[in-house]
């Protein structure tokens, strides 16, 4: 039987280098192992905990599909769709709902960092890893690629499946993480967490323009040209590091090390690797931002593909609990 890989993202912004990084990248890898089926969904039913306008969850959750498409996600060899296609997996959260003890819940520090950020209290915001839950649980996932900062809401996950089976007898996959430490948080820059809600983000499909501002904004200290500078605790270098060789790397934290070599200079370094690994893609974005009808139609045959599989294990959930 093949395993299931599975994962999601939330349309709350243009996508960007975290995003590209911390997940993405480990998606499309999983497009070369053999005997997996892959599943990418677009989180649209997460969305809604933050009200956006219609057209703007519209527009983000298709801005999510043609960036996938861009970067490299095949829709022969994974599965990409929009969360709201399998209603199914608003049934199973709530089945997962009335098992979730309040305690697990008010134990997740997510919704507590969000509502710190100013974010409107709501029941979605609360319940949050409760329908993630459901996402996974629901296609029968066997491995989820997550950031470090989303490994206590697999744990929730993995306990609330553990619960059901031990209610109703084994139904449920009891995932796991798949958890990539050396990339999992990306700094933005202000060298805080690269994130569309700390807005210091550097964007993978903006032009090469927007690009160049986006890269010398990032935050350095005050040590002039001539200075000799620490490397380890530099954002350039810390993003330097994720597109270059590792001879290009080293041969950059001598310089910093020896001075006369300044940080613009290690900016314009980073901005020479970022355009020359995203130029590809930015052509391709382009493609699909021209061609929606292609975009929605890819979509609309992964939703099915993920709603047969779901409308499975909703079978076996509503045989198990009792519902006629």
């Amino acid at each position: 039987m093949k395993k299931r890989v599975l994962s999601g993202i939330q349309p709350s912004g243009k996508l960007h280098l975290g995003n590209y990084l911390g997940a993405i990248k480990q998606h499309l890898a999983a497009q070369a192992l053999p005997d997996w089926d892959r599943y990418y969904f677009i989180a649209s039913y997460h969305a809604l905990t933050t009200s956006p306008e219609r057209e703007v969850l519209r527009e983000l959750s298709l801005e999510v599909a043609r960036s996938y498409l861009a970067l490299g996600l095949d829709p022969e060899k994974s599965v990409l769709f929009l969360q709201n296609d399998v209603p199914e997996v608003t049934e199973l959260a709530w089945v997962l709902t009335c098992l979730a003890p309040m305690g697990l819940l008010q134990r997740a520090t997510s919704y507590k960092d969000k509502i710190a950020r100013g974010l409107a209290p709501n029941h979605g915001l609360f319940a949050y890893p409760v329908l993630q839950a459901a996402d996974i649980l629901v296609y029968d996932s066997h491995v989820v690629p997550v950031g470090s900062d989303q490994k206590q809401h697999l744990e929730i996950c993995r306990d609330l499946a553990t619960k059901f089976n031990q209610t109703y007898g084994e139904t449920l996959v009891v995932p796991e993480a798949q958890i990539k430490e050396e990339v999992a948080v990306v700094p933005g820059i202000d060298g805080q967490k690269m994130s569309k809600s700390y807005k210091n983000t550097i964007d993978l499909f903006a032009s090469k323009k927007q690009l160049k501002k986006q890269v010398m904004a990032i935050v350095t200290d005050t040590k002039t040209l001539e200075e000799p500078k620490d490397p380890d605790t530099c954002n350039v270098v810390t993003l330097y590091k994720l597109f270059a060789t590792a001879e290009e790397t080293a041969e950059m934290e001598a310089a910093y090390r020896a001075g006369n070599y300044g940080y613009g200079h290690a900016k314009l370094a980073l901005l020479e690797k970022l355009n020359h690994a995203l130029e590809p893609h930015r052509e391709k974005y382009q493609y699909y931002l021209k061609h929606e009808d292609e975009v929605i139609d890819i979509l609309r045959r992964g939703g099915k593909t993920a709603r047969a599989k779901a409308t499975e294990v909703m079978a076996r959930v509503r045989d198990r609990v009792g519902l006629v």
